[in-house]
């Protein structure tokens, strides 16, 4: 017996089918170890030492990897093949080595790019050994994010109140959204004309052409910068003749893209299917893992985390094939196209992201597949089939357009572009992020010296625009143009920014909120080096040497962390004036930005005489007066720049971090939203006990108007009447989130339910589950959950659903938190049973617990008499104790010399 370890347990599934009764796989359900989170955990001071911790999950896997190697022949690990695999395998080594369970068992380790028993099996014929190269990349990866994370983030808390976190790319990625925001809030519009004439040839067409010079001199985009110069133009076109000067067309192709990489494949998902990176990322996961094509477990694609764009000779020739048959010869190249990687040094090389078989057409496994799963195979499919496929050849004409009007001449222009040829453009075409005008029509035809008809003439003014906001996928796209982080960590990355609530995303764009973009301030100000492009691009640069055996990762750590201690260092004498004044001096255009009437923007507006500044406060910035405490005015930062709005002067209390929302229209209060110890509330007017109501998991302060407070400040809320009580079913926020009530029954709301709309019949379900025993505990009791299927051996039906510690599954008695490497939505039924396995086996039952404890208690109470004469013995001395420890010290000289008989001691 052969025993074989992957991460996870549908690989595990899929690959057992492969290799039959001679193997046992077993899943490690990803990193069996971790680096505990807390100081300490990587030691500078002793070389950088990493300790590594088994959690209760990793434990009970390594125990039943070692019970599987006893009398096996051979050990293989095949997790995947990249760093992260390979440090999956290396800590499963190392954790049976600590058990001494290997002995003289030998180890393979063997790497295949697809789930294939073609792969698995090849892969099997060419094992190796642990790479320690990669190994230590990964080794120094962790320690750097590390040390930057635990080292820098209690600087944050401690300077910034209201803070989070930072970390090594994060901050970076963070900084790119905040300056394009600095450079949209500092942009100046430019005005610019531009002159288009409508014109007609002698047979009728009809075509624009664009002012592109006069008198012998370009006219330029922005040359044009006001209605009179236009104004001018446009009268002398309206006078002139017009002819055809030159024309010219000229033949051109275009060429199919590569198949995707991690990244490309994360932008056309989040532009073409609308998909989050992670969504993205745990879809691919589950194609590459294996999914059920009628009644065979197959991984419909290759390995989803890589930055290569090559793909196997087979593939290409496969590809060819289906091209052949699908659109005929003529779609076929005359060669196979090869691709090479723009990236410095892609990590591992591996294959591109590509179908295991390209003969399985999309619309052939859609039946097979949950709809994402059909779309985002249909788009990685697409991709690499149109990448085999004939260039598209397009004719691009060009005619200069010359106006006379008495001795002056104007130049025109006018382009258009034909598709003579669609070649791979009848399969696919990429999408971009921000479209620009392209001027695909056709022109007429037409000759040198042909007279044309003048039909109309247009100026139109325009402005100059600022750059636009970064999507999630020109996010990732900058990231990976500027080497910052790598693919594979781009979804973490943006999801962790949104955890921190440091941006968030409108119309699929990313807002940097305030609290992200004063973190950023204050790295760029006190620790701008480990916040600039370049130098994190380069550290990115040596861990990719590391793994190529160029460089010692331990020097690596040793030259960063001299400068970074050492910056860390300084911040310690830190004043807060100090972090205030550099903060006011990058936030300044945000904070204060140019009122366009020429006034101070600083001035308050209160006292007329003061001067506006960010202050720090326990709940985070916000902004107030100089002439604090005689002026009271305040206002929360994400108010900035809207007179009147915010205004926390003394009339209304003066507090900061408060925003006046309004008026209550019934009682005539003020209604404020507020930042408070456990996040942001909205109330209603001031006193001892004034309404309030927290805001809802999810909904961002900078959504809060007068209407959606006041709804907040109605709750609880009757929603409907119970079916068969008649009582009422109340709406509200409590403690542990939104929930409904009905009587003293309580069922939390899931996460698509929204307290201010949920409806009667969501409420009635809600609590007719859970009366009817359906729920369980608070945590996820309200939320029905995602159906996994039957429990194969108890026949339970198991559900995924979201609790109060984080997502777990449950079969109604037993409930297993999923590990955080798996996320909610993408857990699936083999993988849920083995979790539930593991806590079963890790924990007894309530009942058994309790079982336990009965005879105890039954025992204690036939305890001989006596025992329990001695019990009575010695309750006076406790009693004696307690009033003892009741005496005032002053009433007791004892006590008073006790102290100095203990300090003496210690002495």
């Amino acid at each position: 017996m052969k025993v074989l370890v992957v991460e996870s347990p549908a690989k595990a599934k899929t690959i057992n089918k492969y290799l039959g009764k001679d193997y046992e796989v077993l899943a490690s359900f990803g990193h069996i170890r971790d680096l505990p989170a807390k100081d300490g955990s990587v030691d500078p001071d002793d070389d950088f030492r990493m300790i590594w911790t088994l959690e209760d999950r990793g434990s009970k896997r390594v125990s039943d990897i070692a019970k599987a190697i006893k009398g096996a022949e051979k050990l293989i690990l095949a997790t995947d093949p990249d760093r992260e695999g390979e440090a999956i395998s290396w800590h499963v080594l190392e954790a049976l080595r600590e058990k001494r369970a290997l002995k003289d068992l030998p180890v393979e380790r063997v790497t295949f790019n697809a789930i294939t028993k073609d792969a698995v099996q090849a892969a099997l014929r060419q094992p190796r050994e642990i790479d320690q190269a990669l190994v230590d990349a990964y080794l120094a990866r962790r320690a750097l994010d590390y040390l930057v994370g635990f080292t820098l983030s209690p600087v944050l808390w401690r300077k910034l109140p209201g803070a989070r976190s930072a970390g090594r790319v994060q901050s970076v990625a963070l900084r790119l959204v905040c300056d394009r925001e600095l450079e949209i809030e500092t942009f100046k519009p430019r005005e610019y004309w531009s002159l288009i004439a409508t014109l007609a040839t002698k047979d009728g067409g009809v075509f624009d052409a664009r002012l592109v010079g006069a008198d012998g001199k370009k006219i330029q985009r922005l040359d044009i910068g006001n209605g009179k110069d236009a104004e001018a133009f446009k009268k002398d076109l309206e006078l002139a003749t017009f002819s055809v000067a030159n024309i010219e067309a000229k033949p051109a192709k275009r060429h199919p893209y590569p198949p995707f990489t991690t990244s490309t494949l994360q932008q056309e998902a989040s532009r073409k299917l609308g998909l989050a990176p992670a969504q993205t990322m745990r879809i691919a996961q589950r194609l590459y893992e294996g999914v059920d094509i009628g009644g065979e477990t197959v991984g419909l694609i290759t390995y989803m985390r890589t930055d290569g764009v090559d793909m196997a000779p087979e593939a290409v020739q496969a590809a060819r094939r289906v091209i052949g048959k699908e659109y005929g010869e003529r779609y076929v190249p005359g060669a196979p196209r090869k691709y090479s990687t723009k990236a410095k040094n892609a990590q591992e090389a591996h294959e591109a992201i590509r179908p295991t078989d390209m003969g399985r057409l999309p619309k052939a496994v859609a039946k097979y597949l949950e709809p994402e799963q059909a779309r985002l195979y249909d788009l990685i499919w697409t991709r690499t089939v149109a990448s085999q496929m004939e260039s598209a050849e397009l004719e691009r004409t060009t005619a200069d357009i010359a106006a006379r009007v008495g001795p002056r001449k104007l130049d025109l222009r006018a382009t258009g572009q034909v598709i003579k040829f669609d070649g791979f453009l009848t399969l696919y075409n990429e999408s971009k992020d921000d479209e620009g005008d392209e001027d695909e029509g056709r022109l007429p035809p037409m000759k040198a010296g042909d007279p044309l008809e003048r039909r109309r003439i247009n100026a139109s003014q325009h402005f100059t625009e600022p750059p636009p906001r970064y999507s999630e996928a020109s996010l990732v796209k900058r990231m990976e143009e500027l080497g910052i982080g790598r693919p594979s960590t781009y979804a973490a990355v943006l999801q962790t920014l949104r955890d921190r609530e440091y941006v968030r995303i409108e119309k699929k764009r990313l807002v940097p909120e305030d609290k992200g973009r004063i973190v950023t301030a204050f790295l760029e100000s006190f620790f701008r080096r480990y916040v600039e492009y370049d130098f994190t691009a380069d550290l990115e640069e040596q861990l990719d040497r590391i793994s190529n055996s160029e460089i010692d990762w331990k020097q690596v750590l040793r030259d960063f962390w001299r400068d970074f201690s050492a910056a860390i260092g300084g911040t310690k004498e830190l004043r807060t004036t100090e972090v205030l004044d550099a903060l006011n001096e990058l936030l300044g255009p945000h904070i204060f930005p140019d009122k366009g009437d020429g006034s101070n923007p600083r001035t308050c507006p209160t006292c007329g005489t003061g001067q506006l500044s960010l202050k720090l406060g326990k709940f985070g910035a916000f902004i107030g007066c100089s002439n604090y405490p005689e002026c009271k005015y305040t206002r929360q930062l994400a108010a900035s720049g809207v007179e009147g709005e915010g205004d926390g002067s003394s009339e209304n209390g003066g507090q900061p971090g408060v925003k006046v929302l309004g008026t209550d229209p019934e009682t005539g209060l003020d209604v404020t939203l507020r930042d408070g110890r456990f996040g942001p509330f909205v109330q209603l007017g001031e006193g001892e006990k004034p309404k309030r109501s927290s805001l809802p998991k999810g909904l961002s302060p900078a959504l809060v108007d007068l209407e959606k407070a006041l709804k907040l400040l109605a709750l609880p809320r009757q929603v409907a009447t119970h079916p068969e009580s008649g009582e009422p079913i109340l709406a509200s926020i409590g403690r542990y989130g939104p929930y409904v009530q009905h009587g003293k029954t309580y069922a939390n709301l899931g996460p698509g339910d929204d307290v201010l709309e949920i409806g009667a019949n969501r409420a009635i379900d809600l609590i007719v589950t859970k009366e009817s025993g359906g729920g369980g505990a608070r945590r996820g009791a309200g939320d029905p959950g995602r159906a996994l299927g039957d429990d194969p051996e108890s026949g339970k039906p198991i559900v995924v659903k979201a609790g109060r510690f984080g997502p777990y599954v449950t079969d109604g008695e037993t409930n297993a938190t999923l590990p955080r490497t798996m996320a909610q939505d993408a857990v699936t039924l083999d993988e849920a049973v083995e979790l539930l396995k593991v806590r079963r086996a890790a924990a007894p039952s309530k009942k058994a617990a309790r079982g336990r404890r009965a005879p105890a208690k039954k025992a204690a109470a036939k305890a001989p008499a006596a025992k329990k004469s001695a019990a009575k013995k010695a309750a006076p001395k406790t009693a004696a104790k307690k009033a003892a420890a009741k005496t005032p010290a002053a009433k007791s000289p004892a006590a008073k010399k006790a102290p100095a008989k203990k300090t003496a001691k210690a002495g």
